[in-house]
């Protein structure tokens, strides 16, 4: 009796594993879903992965990449994770804040990063392990920052100035440091699917928005916006996250391997995302559909002045001596502004 009391607790426990009988069942499958193009740094780097797991497994895992919202859409995407419905995202940083892990809406924050060399100082340091570890609790493990680029304000009239924002609705992620920093600037903004976004531009139900360019021209707004200001006013990035069940119930030779191939992929990733960037807004210029307006350093220090406000706003909400810890991490003075 007592043998057989083992046996079949023996057998609920590999039951309960994500893993269970993975030897008979074939390949272990990471289902590794986003909300953007293939053809963007992010839908690349994903791709990249992806290869790089499936050739060194020995069959034993196999990733499965879904673009383009194909099995979620942003505002679903989180609560599919934690459920376990998919294994791996990447979601941009300000989807983190909604989470509960409001710490991660400091990477939202207008015009606190100068530079590529200025960001990686956080996410490739302390803070950015720090970070990472705030969302265990949320049943999330965090592998890797990728960067896409910075943004640059789009609309159907030319923006140079914030007064010339007055009264517009743009589309914002759900984030209220980007809800702040839009109606710094006299902007209604409106939270949509990022998969929404071309057809509210295109009926007019939102006037402008804020992208990088790889998303800008891979999801088409050009056709449907006249302007770009090359503001490079915010940061744009993603976190690429494992569902913590599934990654603790993986062997350590199964981390190591994803950990390894996710190391290049990242490295990939950053690599590519400068030049994908410019290589859009050429893009852009060159299809004559969308003028671009290049700010003069007057007016871009005038944007600032009004943008940067938002930090002190956001004291209490992302933490104090958290961005004054990015501040000296970057050299980041608002004081001299």
């Amino acid at each position: 009796m007592n043998i057989r009391r083992s046996v079949l607790i023996g057998l609920l426990c590999l039951a309960a594993s994500p893993l269970a009988f993975a030897a008979d069942a074939g390949p272990v499958v990471i289902k590794f879903s986003h909300v953007v193009a293939r053809d963007t740094p992010k839908g690349k780097a994903a791709d990249m992965f992806a290869k790089l797991v499936n050739e060194r497994a020995g069959g034993k895992l196999r990733v499965e990449v879904y673009p383009n919202s194909q099995l979620y859409k942003d505002g679903e995407e989180m609560n599919a994770i934690q459920m376990g419905s998919v294994q791996m995202l990447a979601p941009s940083l300000a989807k983190f804040g909604p989470l509960g892990v409001k710490e991660f809406e400091l990477f939202d924050l207008p015009f606190i990063f100068d530079d590529y060399s200025a960001l990686h100082r956080v996410t490739n340091g302390p803070l950015g392990a720090t970070l990472f570890k705030k969302l265990e609790p949320k049943g999330i493990v965090g592998l890797a920052y990728w960067d896409n680029g910075f943004k640059d304000f789009s609309a159907n009239k030319a923006l140079r100035t914030p007064a010339d924002f007055k009264g517009l609705k743009m589309r914002i992620q759900s984030s209220k440091v980007l809800d702040a920093q839009m109606r710094a600037l006299g902007v209604i903004p409106q939270v949509m699917a990022f998969s929404e976004v071309y057809q509210a531009l295109q009926t007019g139900v939102v006037d402008g928005t804020e992208n990088p360019p790889s998303n800008f021209y891979t999801q088409k707004m050009h056709e449907v916006q006249k302007f770009v200001l090359q503001s490079h006013h915010g940061y744009l990035g993603y976190a690429v996250i494992i569902n913590k069940q599934f990654w603790d119930g993986l062997t350590p030779d199964q981390r190591k391997l994803l950990t390894t191939a996710m190391d290049e992929a990242t490295r990939y990733a950053n690599a590519i995302a400068q030049k994908e960037n410019a290589d859009a807004m050429e893009a852009v210029k060159a299809s004559g559909k969308t003028q671009i307006i290049v700010p003069t350093p007057a007016q871009r220090n005038e944007l600032k002045k009004a943008l940067v406000k938002v930090h002190k706003e956001m004291e209490s909400r992302i933490g104090a001596d958290l961005i004054k810890s990015v501040y000296k991490e970057t050299g980041f003075d608002p004081n001299k502004l």
